[in-house]
Formats: structure tokens, C-alpha cells, sequence
């Protein structure tokens, strides 16, 4: 059997993907946040990531049918600045994207513990449930994995859908005033805070090579997937600024649930748990998925822990889907211990995900020329004006970049020294070789 990831992925299943990977938790826990944090000004940050979001998804599917391949932004990285950027980058994104699992997890589960009664070890329960189910389903296979994503994400789109229409008959003009309370410099910080929501146009470049057809599959679901995605996040934000849906921690965790029961009534408490545990199962699905492929590729090229690159009889690099799920649950815990929120955990991701865009942006801007490299470039200016809201929190992607060079320089292989390949279930590194899968 040749060590080459199978091409099961089709365009309908790709759009499940996209779509799964991208509506996440910040569909349940940002937009209520972000009108707390900028006001009816915060429209014109959800408008600008989505608008950003329309470069960054044309950049990410151009390299990702350039070059097809399960380590994505380290590839692209790797191919565009050499090993020691390409290191750095896919160390960024695995543990922004393995935090997030924790993230998505707590959040969801935040949102169903006023309709349970749960305590706040019981919502951590939950969210453990949740990071559970999320890696079995990997640990059977990426098939398996795309078949929930078709369910999970037509339903999340229906159910946002179904939000933003019943909260039509509460929406009043007075609550867009004033429209910046807490100034312009507000929706910068915003458009920093939400990028957490747009986190996962990368997604499909971890599961381009698994595509039927790339070069055809890619671009056409990316492009109804920034579609779709767009319309909905519009949609969520002006529902919530134009009811009031926002200004308390217990109704920033909830505006879905509120903005539904405004029209629909007690029952809409149990369709918000289910629109909750939907997208956070969703979302857990794929991002575990597309961060086990990239731990799985760095451990094959010698940059992570070796024994990531492991496969099963099947194919499946199951070493790497249990670090994921491993990783997210001690985030878990160390939270749960520590009095942490969701809004805590936020911070990694946000803080490395916007590093991650520039580095692939601006690869796609060395390696593309014509249209492809001016959408590059438009990616890159507009990612780069988010970072001066940034703040402090850089601090974690500079001490991730240290650790990830150390490692580099005391455990990367060098070309003299290729991968042990007796094992049967380890692959070469830098063969371009990847795990089939079920």
C-alpha cells in the first residue's frame, strides 16, 4: 500500500469542512462580547475580518492547489523562507488551533449549562464529553469525520439562519446609539478579540491533498463557503446590536438563546443547547482533524516529536489525533484548576492565529505572481493592520518561536540524517510521502 493519503474529499464535503471549521465558537460566545467591548461600532469589525476573511480564503486555496499537502502553513512556509520560519509557523498554528479545542469546547458548553442546571464542574464535564467525541470520531478516520461535518454543518447554518430571522420583530434603530461609546479605538481592539471567529480559512490546506479533485474542489468550495460564512456573521452581529443583545457576561455567553426566545419563547432554550453542541462538536470535528494532519507532517519532517508521525494498520495517524485531544484536555484542566474562562483562553489563539496569516500571506506574496500575489498582498496589509491591537499578548507566539528553534536545533533531522523507516508505521521525513487514510 503506498504511503498517500487517499482523495475521498469532495466539493460538497469540502464546503462541510470549510463551513464547520469556520463557524465556531465565536458564533456563540463574540458577538455579545464585541458590542460590549466597542458598541454598534463593533459592526464595522465583524465587516472588516469578513471582508478579510474573502483575501485570506483565496490565498490559503491558491497554495493549497499549488501545493497540495497534509502539513499546509508549514509547507508553504517551509518552501517560502526555509526550515527554521517553517518550523516556527507550524509550531504557531498547532498549538493555537490544539488551545482552541478547549476553547470551543468550554464555550459550547457554557452555553447549554443555564438549560441543564450545570455547576461549573459540570460544564467542565461537558466540555470534556465534547473534546472526547470530537477525537474518537478522528481516530476512525477522516471518511468518517466528513460524514458528521455535512450534518453538523447544515444544521449550524439553518439554526443561525433561524436566529437571525426571529430576532427581525425585536430589532429597534435606537439601539445603534451611540455608535462608538467607547471610542474608534474600540474597533480595532474588537477586530483582534472576533479574529478568534475567522479562525479556520487555513483548514482546507491540512486536507487539500485528500481532495478529489484540488485544483477544481478547492477554489470553488472556498468560495461558497466565504459566501455562506459571511452573510451568517453580518447577520448574528446586527441581530445582536439591534435587540440589545449584549452587556453582561451571562448574556454574552448566551445571545444566540436570547435572540431566539425573544420570538420563539421557552422552547428556544433547548434549540440554543442544540445549536451550541452542534457547532461545538462541529468545530472540534474539524479542527482536530486538520491539527492532528499538521502534527502528523511536522513529526514526519522531524520539527515535532517523532512519535506524532506514527500510523495505525489503516492509515490513520492516530499518535497524532490523541496529542490533539490530549493537549485540549489539559487546557481543560489547568483552566478548570485555575478559575480560567473562555475568554481567557482566548488570548492563545488570537495572538498566534494572526501571526500564522501574515507568514502564509506573505509566502503566498514570494511565490505567486499576477492576481494571486496582489490578493496575497491585500491579505497581508490588512492582517498586519490588526496586529498594533495585538498588545501584550504577542508575548506568546515570541516564546512559543523560542522553544520551537530550540527544539529544532537540538532534535531536527538534518538531510544526513533521514528518518528511522523500519518501523511499519513511520513515513520518511521530507519524502512528500503522507499516511493513507480509511
Amino acid at each position: 500500500m503506498p504511503d498517500t493519503l487517499r482523495r475521498t474529499i469532495s466539493m460538497p464535503q469540502g464546503v462541510a469542512l470549510y463551513i464547520g471549521a469556520v463557524i465556531g465558537a465565536g458564533v456563540l460566545l463574540l458577538p455579545g462580547l464585541s458590542a460590549s467591548q466597542a458598541g454598534p461600532a463593533a459592526l464595522i469589525s465583524w465587516a472588516f475580518d469578513c471582508l478579510l476573511g474573502i483575501p485570506l480564503a483565496l490565498t490559503f486555496a491558491a497554495l493549497a492547489a499549488r501545493s497540495p499537502d497534509a502539513g499546509g502553513v508549514l509547507t508553504y512556509a517551509t518552501q517560502a523562507f526555509g526550515g527554521a520560519v517553517g518550523t516556527t509557523v507550524g509550531w504557531f498554528y498547532f498549538f493555537a488551533a490544539a488551545t482552541a479545542q478547549a476553547l470551543v469546547a468550554l464555550t459550547g458548553s457554557y452555553y447549554i449549562a443555564p438549560y441543564l442546571g450545570l455547576s461549573r464542574a459540570g460544564i467542565f464535564v461537558v466540555a470534556g464529553i465534547i473534546l472526547v467525541i470530537a477525537t474518537v470520531a478522528n481516530l476512525r478516520g477522516l471518511k468518517v469525520s466528513g460524514k458528521l461535518q455535512l450534518f453538523f454543518s447544515a444544521t449550524v447554518a439553518l439554526m443561525l439562519l433561524v436566529a437571525i430571522l426571529a430576532a427581525i420583530p425585536s430589532m429597534r434603530a435606537a439601539n445603534w446609539t451611540p455608535i462608538a461609546p467607547h471610542g474608534l479605538g474600540a474597533i480595532g481592539t474588537v477586530g483582534v478579540t472576533i479574529f478568534f471567529a475567522f479562525f479556520g480559512w487555513e483548514a482546507i490546506c491540512h486536507l487539500s491533498e485528500e481532495f478529489t479533485d484540488p485544483e477544481r474542489s478547492v477554489p470553488r468550495s472556498t468560495a461558497l463557503s466565504v459566501g455562506v460564512i459571511s452573510l451568517l456573521y453580518i447577520g448574528i452581529a446586527v441581530a445582536t446590536i439591534s435587540t440589545r443583545t449584549y452587556g453582561s457576561d451571562a448574556v454574552n455567553r448566551t445571545t444566540i438563546a436570547r435572540l431566539l426566545s425573544g420570538s420563539l419563547g421557552s422552547a428556544a432554550g433547548a434549540v440554543a443547547a442544540v445549536i451550541a453542541l452542534l457547532i461545538s462538536l462541529g468545530t472540534a470535528n474539524a479542527f482536530v482533524a486538520a491539527t492532528s494532519r499538521l502534527g502528523y507532517a511536522m513529526a514526519r519532517d522531524g520539527v515535532f516529536p517523532q512519535p506524532l508521525a506514527r500510523l495505525t494498520r489503516k492509515r490513520i495517524p492516530a499518535v497524532a489525533v490523541a496529542a490533539v485531544g490530549a493537549w485540549a484536555m489539559l487546557c481543560l484542566i489547568v483552566s478548570f484548576v485555575a478559575g480560567w474562562t473562555a475568554q481567557t483562553l482566548l488570548v492563545v489563539p488570537d495572538s498566534l492565529v494572526v501571526i500564522v496569516y501574515i507568514s502564509a500571506t506573505v509566502a503566498a506574496v514570494k511565490v505567486f505572481s499576477g492576481i494571486r500575489r496582489w490578493i496575497a498582498v491585500l491579505a497581508t496589509v490588512m492582517c498586519c493592520g490588526l496586529v498594533p491591537f495585538a498588545g501584550v499578548v504577542l508575548i506568546i507566539p515570541a516564546v512559543i518561536a523560542v522553544a520551537a528553534l530550540l527544539y529544532r536545533h537540538r532534535y531536527s533531522r538534518t538531510p544526513d540524517q533521514p528518518a528511522d523507516t523500519t518501523a511499519p508505521e513511520s513515513v520518511g521525513s521530507g519524502s512528500g510521502k503522507q499516511a493513507e487514510l480509511n
